[in-house]
């Protein structure tokens, strides 16, 4: 055991964690993309402790997370196109929005009352262990407190949510560092409601068929992180601001060729890794006493610069 409640990932420690989650307790895992905050979908308390321990309101809903692709026509609708998809795409950074199978009433809360539900297939082998061993699936949003920096290391969810969590298993830093991309599939065309860890260049490759993008209702939001302001430091942040435009207290976070930056989250200007960086930069920046605010240089809008944008925008958002 470490400190924080962080556990090791050891086989006794997964163990011990799937207990938790049948029993209705809460466990922050890690994914390929943020660390989550799970519990059993099925037991209303436990996710009802999920939108406590964030202070999240319960119109938001929640992804289930499964380790089973055979298992999805069990808890969705689904046809042979939604089953390729997960074939192809999962284990992986996308989230299907589907139409429920029935009327369990145990799932409103994790979907808000909605008649859709949200689901993925994580790529980390101790989140698919964790799933495995606790028989459900785990309804995880990020496992941070709501509207702050999502948690891309076991650390992070300590410094947040410590006191919430019964258990913090450590599987190293998140290879991705954005949320999944959520597609919505109930309908004739693919929708993104929310840019992520997925391209839309990515799907629509496979597909061969225009995705339609969608920023949904912000104040009724029909998948996570469609609210105008989420993901934010504690600091204010301007985006887009070139490297010669920067004042003196702002700390800058660069991207590409910018000498001048405090951070940067690629200077080879890949946004794979520009992703894989920015919530933890965004906390390092949040967390520099002598500045009074943030600059976030451009980032690119294609490929994976789509999400990273999406984050920063909603971030930087002035309510």
């Amino acid at each position: 055991m470490m400190n924080n409640k962080i556990y090791e990932n050891t086989p006794d420690n997964i163990e011990k964690a799937s207990e938790i989650i049948k029993n209705g307790g809460l466990v922050a895992f890690p994914t390929d993309t943020v660390y989550g905050l799970g519990a059993n979908v099925y037991n209303a308390k436990a996710v009802a402790s999920i939108f406590t321990a964030k202070q999240r309101p319960t119109f938001d809903p929640l992804i289930s997370h499964i380790a089973d692709i055979d298992f999805l026509p069990q808890y969705a609708q689904t046809d042979s196109r939604v089953m390729d998809l997960a074939k192809h795409f999962w284990p992986g950074p996308l989230t299907f929005v589907l139409k429920r199978t029935d009327n369990n009433p145990s799932l409103d809360l994790v979907c808000s009352g909605l008649p859709h539900i949200a689901v993925r297939m994580p790529n980390h082998p101790l989140a698919l262990k964790l799933i495995e061993q606790s028989g459900v699936p785990i309804a995880a949003p990020s496992a941070n407190k709501f509207k702050c920096i999502s948690p891309t290391t076991a650390q992070h969810v300590a410094d947040g949510l410590a006191n919430e969590v019964d258990m913090i298993l450590d599987g190293g830093a998140c290879k991705i560092g954005v949320e999944t991309t959520i597609i919505d599939l109930t309908g004739k065309k693919i929708v993104i409601l929310r840019a992520g860890g997925l391209s839309k260049e990515d799907i629509e490759a496979y597909t061969g068929e225009e995705v339609l993008v969608s920023s949904g209702h912000a104040n009724l939001p029909s998948a996570p992180g469609q609210l105008l302001k989420h993901y934010a430091p504690k600091l204010p942040m301007r985006i887009n601001v070139n490297e010669d435009d920067v004042s003196e207290n702002e700390f800058f976070i660069g991207f590409g060729n910018t000498p001048k930056a405090q951070l940067n989250l690629s200077p080879s200007a890949s946004l794979e890794e520009a992703a894989a960086n920015l919530f933890a930069f965004m906390r390092l920046a949040e967390a520099q006493n002598e500045y009074n605010s943030i600059a976030m240089a451009p980032i690119p809008e294609y490929g994976l610069g789509l999400a990273i944008n999406d984050r920063i925008r909603r971030a930087a958002y002035k309510e």
